[in-house]
């Protein structure tokens, strides 16, 4: 297991509400006024099974959650959607857990998820199981005012899930070499974020996305997330900070590339990036805060 570190979004958001009913036979799940069965229902009532046997609770739960962007698209929606039911399952549920439980507890739903307990800039530790393996903050968001601009090219759901794409890493010759160099490259990230070294953290942040998708592309069945607008845009990002712009790009298990830039010139990069051919829309974020309970939920 290695570690990995994120920025949370502000204004891109899951909210999701759990009660738990005695008079429900089964767990219900409605994404977006949408009722959900199969797969994605089984992976929220498994982390409902962990919070009833932490709760000592048999009721069953519903579950009402929304996404205020598209899903399954390469912009964390699993990872938002999950930190958000840990917390609202667990204080539905009674509990109150810590921001370290909390994270453990996402974790198990999506791995990626214990990073968006936390605030701000995030990481999530190796460990060596589930008792060391979550994440914590190492600078919160008022610490470097970077933005988000993350440019749709699809907002289509992805036929293979970050999940499924992650059990094939394996079969890629290049994933051993990447475990292998990615506690350097953490190293690398973290001291760029703490020292608000844009370009030390423009040259990690395009390395350590373009290694992920070097997996994908060489694991067996191939994955190619990229479309022609995600390689115009990745391109187009280059030369911008030829040009002198501050500004990178990451690419998420999709075809959407977010768009890294201080605050100051997130005004001329969303205007740029929304004249590129392909580009749909451009949602713009700046550095989020924790998961938190809104109106007695989450």
């Amino acid at each position: 297991m290695n570690g990995s570190i994120s920025m949370n979004l502000d204004g891109l958001f899951t909210r999701t509400t759990v009660s738990f009913q005695p008079s429900l036979p089964f767990d219900e799940l409605v994404i977006n006024g949408r009722e959900v069965t199969g797969p994605g229902l089984e992976r929220v009532s498994a982390i409902l099974d962990l919070i009833r046997g932490m709760a000592g609770i048999g009721e069953r739960a519903e579950v009402i959650t929304e996404n205020n962007f598209p899903s399954g698209a390469g912009i964390a929606s699993s990872a938002s959607a999950f930190a958000a039911l840990a917390l609202a399952g667990s204080r539905a549920a009674g509990l109150t857990l810590s921001e370290a439980e909390l994270s453990r507890l996402a974790r198990r739903g999506s791995g990626s998820a214990a990073r968006s307990i936390p605030s701000g800039f995030v990481e999530w530790q190796a460990g060596t199981g589930d008792e060391d393996s979550f994440a914590f903050s190492i600078a919160p968001p008022e610490h470097w005012q970077l933005v988000d601009c993350i440019a749709i090219v699809s907002a289509a759901h992805k036929k293979t899930g970050s999940t499924e794409g992650h059990a094939l890493a394996p079969t890629s010759p290049l994933q051993a070499a990447r475990v292998a160099d990615a506690p350097r490259r953490l190293d690398l990230c973290r001291s760029a974020i703490l020292n608000r070294d844009f370009d030390a953290f423009a040259a990690i942040v395009e390395l350590d996305s373009d290694m992920m998708h070097a997996v994908m592309m060489t694991s067996s069945p191939a994955l190619h997330y990229w479309q022609p607008a995600s390689l115009s845009v990745m391109q187009a990002v280059r030369q911008w900070r030829g040009e002198g712009l501050p500004v990178c790009y990451t690419v998420d298990a999709g075809p959407n590339v977010h768009v890294l830039c201080p605050q100051t010139e997130a005004q001329v990069v969303e205007r740029k990036l929304r004249e590129i051919a392909g580009v749909s829309n451009v949602l713009v974020a700046k550095v989020g805060g924790a998961a938190k309970i809104v109106n007695g939920e989450k």
